[in-house]
């Protein structure tokens, strides 16, 4: 059984925001009827995710099974790659999962939410105060039909994660 985690803030203010595009991702995947995975919701702030992985993940083996999606801004809006055991790209919640379970040996779902130029160059917000902008904003509606369509690859990832293993995943969900 594979567990599946959404980071995110928690709060009505947070909802449609670039940072709680893994809520957002699980809240869609709750829709649909993949067996094979138990969907956790945290009801802890994106930099204190780990305690809240920590209740559910008990072991390193177990969290060899963990899949945790979520925003990065290093990718662009519309993409989604997924990921082992890599480092924490500088994602806060990420860090604090990686330093709750001990481990960096779990599976990594990213979904861009970086501006392009109309070439299809990205357009990455600089400086702190910008990137804090941006992540706390919410998706406008061009934006969130382009998730919807990142969101409908979730699903047979996660299937194929289930059914074939990892590389199986990786070979749908970053195609």
């Amino acid at each position: 059984m594979y567990i599946v985690v959404g980071l995110g803030n928690p709060g009505e203010e947070y909802q449609n925001t670039r940072h709680n595009t893994g809520r957002l991702a699980v809240a869609f995947l709750e829709k649909k009827e993949i067996s094979g995975i138990k969907i956790v919701h945290l009801d802890t702030f994106m930099n204190k995710s780990g305690g809240g992985v920590a209740k559910v993940v008990k072991s390193k083996k177990a969290a060899e099974k963990l899949v945790v999606i979520y925003d990065d801004l290093d990718l662009p809006i519309g993409t989604m790659k997924v990921s082992y055991n890599r480092g924490s790209g500088g994602h806060r919640g990420i860090e604090s999962i990686v330093r709750a379970l001990k481990t960096e040996a779990f599976i990594r779902i990213r979904i861009g939410t970086s501006p392009v130029t109309p070439s299809g160059k990205l357009k990455k917000p600089q400086g702190e105060k910008a990137v804090e902008k941006h992540i706390l904003s919410d998706f406008k509606k061009p934006e969130m039909d382009v998730l919807k369509k990142v969101f409908k690859k979730l699903e047979p990832t996660i299937e194929a994660l289930v059914e074939d293993g990892l590389q199986k995943a990786m070979t749908v969900g970053n195609s």
